[in-house]
């Protein structure tokens, strides 16, 4: 099982999918935890990462450089996601 801490902000550390069927606690702020499935926080990774690109504008770029891409930062990728008590039911 893994375990996340949702931030005071509201967020938990999230910049990748997880498996499917794995198990993730989820321990909020207040102290309440709840347990997800890795396609529950998938599925809610995805729109956030959505609404990200959709109010950046960065939905529909086409086209592409030649010049070598920075690595650094990458800049169409979400670290955080927003999560709040009763999103697992």
């Amino acid at each position: 099982m893994i375990t996340l801490q949702q931030d005071d902000d509201g967020f938990i550390r999230m910049n990748r999918h997880f498996p499917d069927r794995s198990l993730i606690r989820i321990t909020f702020t207040g102290g309440a935890s709840e347990d997800f499935t890795g396609a529950q926080l998938n599925t809610v990774y995805d729109e956030a990462l959505a609404q990200f690109l959709g109010q950046n504008r960065l939905e529909g770029a086409k086209g592409f450089s030649r010049a070598p891409a920075k690595t650094v930062h990458p800049t169409k990728k979400i670290t955080v996601v927003k999560v709040h008590e009763g999103m697992a039911r």
